[in-house]
């Protein structure tokens, strides 16, 4: 499979300000390769590329002065080879003490997934669930039943807790609950940030990812984007190690479009969900 996808985000500054971006689609990766991708600042401003060490995640670092606005342009031709696990591979449970050591952090609380706040609901409505995957399937089900999509209803200091009390959110916060209820069912999970075809409203997306069968799954609670038709940007224990934009300064983003669209013709995965799940 092939896409085409952009992103264009326009900001006003009103002091000195530096922006750390995370627009760029993930490079060194089995299941995708960039076949061409370009980036264009106006008016050029000095930036750097950078990944932090062990991540893969590529990073833009860029200055700007006062009263100077700015775009930020990405685009890029991406094709996709997906990794379908079928259902068996995936149904048996991986004990803690097995985990390779790079996966124990993502059983672990953070600000955005406070996951021992929500131990005790997790057990109540999902502990007799025999494996894993069940569980995180129920987990997955229960948000896209129980969690309203209201967008504007959230900012980036809304945990999972919040958005479990308040019943709505976007789907950073669908994702970072997500997260949450694994890790308190001692179930390694991590946040997921990509491009989506088709998405409405058009967006850069956010879903999450489950360690299951020595794997990472991923799932989508708010179901908005079909799960073989996403472009990876990056993965992190949760949204805010890997936002979309973070600023030091004073600036205001006037405007954001993104756009994501398949150009073949490659047909649909017959029992995504039931008998195959997606590894990224």
């Amino acid at each position: 499979m092939e896409f085409t996808l952009k992103s264009t985000i326009h900001y006003d500054v009103y002091s000195p300000t530096t922006f750390i971006f995370n627009i760029q689609v993930l490079n060194e990766s089995q299941n995708q390769s960039i076949l061409s991708e370009s980036l264009q600042i106006t008016p050029a401003l000095p930036y750097k590329e950078f990944s932090l060490k062990g991540s893969k995640t590529r990073f833009i670092k860029l200055q700007a002065n006062a009263f100077q606005p700015f775009k930020i342009e990405y685009q890029a031709h991406v094709a996709m080879q997906h990794t379908l696990i079928p259902k068996k591979k995936v149904s048996k449970n991986t004990s803690i003490f097995t985990l390779k050591n790079e996966i124990i952090p993502f059983l672990t609380p953070t600000r955005n997934c406070p996951s021992d706040k929500l131990m005790e609901f997790a057990f109540h409505l999902f502990g007799d669930l025999t494996t894993d995957l069940e569980k995180v399937t129920a987990i997955n089900e229960w948000i896209y039943n129980s969690i309203e999509y209201v967008g504007g209803s959230s900012n980036a200091n809304t945990t999972a807790y919040d958005t479990l009390n308040r019943k709505q959110g976007v789907c950073k916060d669908f994702a970072h609950l997500g997260i949450a209820l694994c890790r308190a069912l001692n179930i390694p999970a991590r946040y997921f940030t990509c491009y989506a075809s088709n998405l409405f409203p058009p967006d850069i997306h956010a879903c999450f990812e489950a360690y299951l069968g020595k794997t990472w799954i991923v799932f989508d609670p708010t179901k908005l984007a079909e799960l073989n038709q996403l472009v990876k940007i990056a993965d992190g224990k949760d949204g805010s190690e890997i936002a979309v934009a973070t600023l030091f300064g004073n600036a205001y983003c006037t405007n954001m479009t993104i756009e994501c669209h398949q150009i073949d013709t490659h047909k649909e995965i017959i029992g995504l969900g039931t008998d195959f799940f997606i590894s990224y």
